[in-house]
């Protein structure tokens, strides 16, 4: 069985059809998927989520594109959403300095709400001891020197990693763990999948960031959380495992991060 550890299920593409993308999940050997938060709203819609869902998680976050419109008090919210025993990690949560706006004082703000929200986020997963799950894009120097004072107080997973070996080494080195999505199926993601193979075992799991980067044979199409086996396979081959040895170990890790336990609950709709 695998675990989708980081998609949206929340997001308008599975609006229309989300019963049918949780059966093709099971049917695929998915049997637990983490869905992410990105807003408040969309956090609250996760908690929703895993609430109707036997087999859905929920992460709580603010995604740092949106740190600038969210970064009013939204941690005492979060501190209790935080207490569901379906919120299993805080997060998505980081910096984004792929897109930032024009001349010289927007930027310094949007970096400071960005860079302000993420520690909220750090110091709320230190305090209510829940994992952390780490988006980062053109920041990845920043986002470890932030990551780094925390090290040893906190779990974390520098989610869709798609960076190079020595970049997931100073991850791992750390503690921290690395996630890889549909990225490292790509045929010009060469770096990714060195990555991809020199990770230790039990630092490494899947995910699918769904609705985005369906990996091969699905690439351009929505994305789901059943493409996780594409994924896990990919990365299984590159290490000479068996999928299902590979499988085995991204489900151990994945409970050991997120605190699930070592079952294999079914992601039926409770009614």
């Amino acid at each position: 069985m695998l675990i989708d550890t980081h998609a949206h299920l929340d997001f308008p593409e599975f609006a229309s059809d989300l019963d049918e993308v949780i059966q093709r999940a099971i049917d695929a050997g998915v049997d637990r998927i983490v869905t992410i938060g990105t807003t408040r709203e969309s956090s609250r819609k996760s908690v929703r989520l895993a609430e109707r869902y036997q087999g859905v998680y929920a992460s709580i976050g603010v995604h740092p594109n949106s740190a600038f419109e969210e970064c009013g008090d939204f941690i005492q919210e979060f501190r209790e959403l935080a207490q569901h025993p379906k919120v299993v990690a805080i997060g998505e949560t980081g910096l984004d300095f792929y897109r930032l706006p024009s001349g010289a004082a927007a930027v310094e703000s949007e970096k400071a709400a960005q860079t302000a929200v993420f520690a909220q986020h750090l110091e709320l997963a230190a305090a209510c001891k829940k994992s952390l799950v780490v988006h980062q894009r053109d920041s990845w120097d920043e986002t470890l020197r932030i990551l780094e004072v925390y090290a040893g107080r906190i779990r974390a997973v520098l989610h869709c990693f798609n960076g190079s070996p020595a970049h997931a080494r100073q991850a791992f080195e750390l503690g921290f763990f690395v996630s890889f999505t549909g990225i490292v199926t790509f045929k010009n993601a060469n770096m990714v999948r060195e990555a991809a193979a020199v990770v230790p075992l039990d630092r490494i799991m899947v995910e699918t960031d769904a609705p985005y980067l369906a990996p091969q044979p699905y690439r351009g199409k929505r994305c789901e959380p059943a493409f996780v086996k594409e994924t896990n396979a990919l990365i299984a081959d590159l290490r000479g495992l068996k999928p299902e040895a590979f499988a085995a170990q991204t489900t151990l890790n994945a409970e050991c991060f997120f605190g699930l336990e070592s079952l294999k609950p079914r992601l039926l709709a409770d009614g």
